[in-house]
């Protein structure tokens, strides 16, 4: 992973069991049933942008295309909808995540809100075309919500990435 510019700290490895971890949490967030409501932002979706933006050899559009037939299955949406939302989501995670690390947290929120609309716009697009109904104007609360929740998702799944404060003076990093 890159060195973030003004990062005070190196970070640990990721492990790949935490990041299998916080992808089926956020799996099972989703299927909470009031995640179904149009206004809920996606926490799947949330979770594989991030892990794509910070490890993008581990997780990447194969992984988001799975767990999109996954949510396609629960919802019982077109099969298709979410896994194509959401592997065009972790194609524009993996394609900006060099850029990404290089801001703030604030600014990769305000960088990765585009990719969330779109992804909205896609699922949603999929639905009206097949003949579903419009899920309402709140739909567009859901993007930003998610973009809002960056900088905690951020903190959240970084944390057991971060080294503890060593008083050895003699140790390198």
């Amino acid at each position: 992973m890159i060195m973030p510019r003004g990062a005070s700290q190196l970070l640990l490895p990721a492990n790949p069991l935490f990041i299998a971890f916080s992808l089926v949490v956020g799996l099972l967030i989703d299927m909470v049933p009031v995640g179904r409501q149009p206004w809920m932002p996606d926490v799947l979706a949330l979770v594989l942008v991030f892990w794509n933006v910070h490890q993008p050899r581990r997780v990447g559009v194969g992984w988001a295309f799975v767990f999109g037939l996954m949510i396609d299955v629960h919802h019982g949406a077109l099969l298709g909808q979410h896994a194509l939302a959401y592997s065009l989501l972790a194609f524009g995670a993996v394609a900006l995540h060099r850029r990404l690390l290089w801001f703030s947290l604030f600014a990769q929120a305000l960088h990765v809100l585009p990719l969330f609309v779109l992804a909205t716009a896609i699922a949603v697009t999929v639905r009206l075309i097949v003949g579903g109904m419009w899920p309402g104007w709140s739909l567009v609360l859901a993007p930003v919500l998610q973009a809002a929740l960056w900088p905690i998702a951020a903190a959240l799944l970084l944390a057991p990435q971060r080294r503890a404060p060593d008083p050895d003076a003699h140790r390198p990093l």
